[in-house]
């Protein structure tokens, strides 16, 4: 007689292959990077404006001062468009993506997951607002104002503290992509599925089943009911 197979379930939880999303970050941990986050975007806005303070009290626009022979030196600069004075004529247009960074890097932080990028982004904000600070308080105006520029290096261009920063931020994210690190936290090259949990190593052997009785034939059964009728017949004569 021939068997049919048992249907496959449909829905077999432990064989489902789908990815799953990976777990979330513990709101703790999340905690923590975001200070650390805040707290790097603080101390890189404050070095900023104190050293550009300190370059308009202290130096002379557009004379140099050596500090590493021709390498190195001060020029205080006011700077109206980009890092190698581009774009000059475009400051407004410069305060609107210095907006929209920091609009980005804030919504980002929700996502975050790994000290390396908390350390990025919280340079990258710092740096932001450190110039964004310039375009909106220094003249010739709101969204118009020239950034102060006072660390020359050689003859290249002139910069500040807050440039520092964001090439910083930059190279980290940089090699935080390269690595496959993700914002949460999660790597990509990880041999193993994304989201993937204990739940899905493999699972010890099922045990043995018990050897089953073997069957018995009844032929047997009836001979040897017969030979203890026959001993129980015998020991009642004797009695």
């Amino acid at each position: 007689m021939s068997t049919t197979p048992d249907a496959v379930p449909a829905h077999d939880p432990a064989r489902r292959t789908d990815p799953v999303d990976p777990a979330p970050v513990d709101p703790a941990r999340r905690r923590r990077l975001l200070t650390l986050l805040a707290l790097l975007a603080v101390v890189v806005l404050a070095v900023d404006q104190v050293t550009k303070v300190w370059a308009v009290a202290t130096l002379t626009e557009g004379r140099r001062t050596e500090l590493v022979g021709d390498l190195l030196g001060l020029t205080l600069l006011y700077n109206p468009g980009a890092a190698l004075s581009i774009a000059t004529g475009m400051t407004w247009v410069l305060t609107v993506v210095a907006v929209g960074v920091v609009v980005v890097t804030l919504r980002a932080s929700r996502r975050i997951g790994s000290r390396g990028w908390a350390v990025g982004l919280g340079l990258l904000l710092g740096g932001a607002i450190g110039n964004l600070a310039d375009r909106f308080l220094r003249e010739p105006g709101p969204a118009r104002g020239h950034v102060v520029d006072f660390i020359a290096y050689g003859e290249l261009f002139v910069g500040n503290v807050a440039d520092i920063a964001i090439v910083a931020a930059a190279g980290l994210i940089m090699l935080l992509a390269l690595r496959g690190v993700g914002l949460d936290g999660t790597r990509e090259h990880d041999p193993r599925p994304r989201g993937a949990t204990d739940d899905a190593a493999p699972r010890d052997p099922a045990p043995a089943a018990a050897p089953e009785a073997a069957a018995t034939d009844p032929a047997d059964d009836v001979a040897g009911r017969g030979r203890a009728d026959g001993a129980a017949t015998q020991d009642r004569l004797r009695g």
